[in-house]
């Protein structure tokens, strides 16, 4: 649509008696839908004044001026009735009505009776087109065709038949096609008002699903800064605290470690408050995430608080997007994290990261603790069996991976992680920044 076409129907609108139109039909679509029985009393009313009057007044009943005195009021005005006072009942009982009304209208011609009040016939045929069942209506269009034939026969005294069946068959195709457009249209606002309303049903929905795995992605980055850098830090407190007597340097080296671990936890999650909340009118001041790079320091922190890492990697795992490295960082975090929780400071683990072919391959192993009685019946639960197993089992499945967990045969665990090494068609975007 053309900027010029746009302003036309713009002015069309706008013009003051389009305006009072418009008004005008609004007041009667609500008149309509709170008392229609008022609007159909005013439609007969208008009917029966406005085209059985005059011919009560003027004596018209029949073509012929030399019985338009020998018509008595009586059959014209019971004729009027039974034309125009079924339409009371028009929205309620279409088809019934049509065929009152054109069983009446018949008769009215069959006795060649001629009234204005007629007009009723096409009135009952555009309600029945416009609520009527539509099965209905092929009978309906028959029972018109004939009942006007009737007509044409009785007017072809005065008119021609063919230009009688013209008017005559206009008005009726123009009732059915008025009562057809105002059936349609009423049907597509109906839909177009329930689709709308399933699309704000939808929208709603989504913005609850949205809101829900929002919360659970930052619930999963909390657990993986919290978790990972509380654990180094109880572990380094251990360390010192043993060492405190011993070897004070050891401990303050300890405490050293202590506060960088806890200004780098600090920094991350001011981080993601900064991310959620986004307080600046700039937005918050974000950095980059951790990514395969980072995993040196990640190891160094895991042995300074007393378990020994080897790290070592298979083929360019820092050619991975973003994304991939994330997630890869996540999940070796999540791992060392649980083997300080779950085996302690005097253990030692092996880090893995290959990318071989189609596929990033993670593996960390780690040697675990003494079997005891409790790890023989089973009641020492599983490294990360709460949030920190399912956080990474996310992560790996944001890219077509999977993750497994299992014990070693000698004793300790092994995670096990495997994602796509290219894009999927659709991939979900990574965690945002935390």
């Amino acid at each position: 649509m053309t900027g010029a076409t746009a302003r036309a129907e713009d002015a069309i609108w706008g013009h003051p008696l389009v305006s009072r139109l418009l008004r005008v039909l609004r007041l009667l679509r609500r008149g309509d839908r709170e008392r229609p029985w008022l609007l159909d009393a005013l439609l007969v009313t208008a009917v029966l004044l406005v085209f059985g009057l005059p011919d009560l007044l003027h004596g018209g009943g029949h073509p012929s001026s030399d019985r338009v005195d020998s018509l008595a009021h009586g059959p014209a005005v019971a004729f009027q009735l039974a034309l125009a006072l079924p339409l009371l009942w028009r929205r309620r009982y279409p088809v019934t009505v049509f065929a009152v009304v054109a069983g009446v209208f018949v008769a009215q011609w069959a006795a060649n009776v001629w009234l204005h009040a007629d007009i009723a016939f096409f009135l009952a045929l555009f309600t029945v087109v416009r609520r009527g069942p539509l099965r209905r209506l092929p009978w309906v269009g028959a029972g018109t065709v004939a009942a006007l034939l009737l007509v044409v026969v009785r007017v072809s005294v005065v008119v021609s038949p063919l230009v009688a069946l013209f008017f005559l068959y206009s008005a009726a195709t123009a009732a059915a096609a008025l009562g057809l457009a105002v059936r349609i249209g009423t049907a597509y606002l109906a839909a177009l008002r329930e689709r709308a309303a399933r699309l704000e049903v939808e929208r709603d929905q989504r913005s609850r699903l949205v809101a829900a795995a929002e919360r659970t992605r930052v619930a999963r980055e909390m657990h993986d800064i919290i978790g990972h850098n509380l654990s180094v830090i109880i572990g380094l407190a251990d360390g010192g605290s043993y060492a405190a007597a011993l070897t004070p340097e050891h401990s303050r080296k300890a405490l050293q470690l202590i506060a960088g671990t806890g200004r780098q936890a600090l920094d991350e999650l001011r981080r993601m408050l900064g991310v959620l909340r986004e307080e600046h009118s700039g937005g918050p001041e974000l950095s980059p995430q951790p990514g395969v790079a980072d995993l040196d320091d990640l190891c160094a922190r895991v042995r300074a608080a007393g378990a020994a890492v080897t790290y070592r990697t298979v083929g360019e795992p820092e050619a991975l997007d973003r994304g991939r490295q994330l997630a890869v960082y996540r999940i070796v975090q999540e791992a060392l994290t649980n083997t300080l929780k779950h085996a302690g400071t005097g253990t030692s683990a092996q880090l893995t990261v290959a990318v071989e072919g189609a596929r990033v391959l993670v593996r960390i192993e780690d040697t675990g603790r003494a079997r005891g009685p409790a790890d023989e019946a089973g009641e020492n639960p599983r490294p990360g069996a709460g949030q920190g197993i399912t956080g990474m089992r996310e992560r790996a499945a944001l890219y077509g991976g999977r993750v497994t967990a299992s014990r070693r045969p000698g004793g300790g665990w092994v995670v096990e992680a495997s994602l796509d090494r290219a894009p999927l068609d659709s991939p979900a975007p990574a965690g945002a920044a935390g």
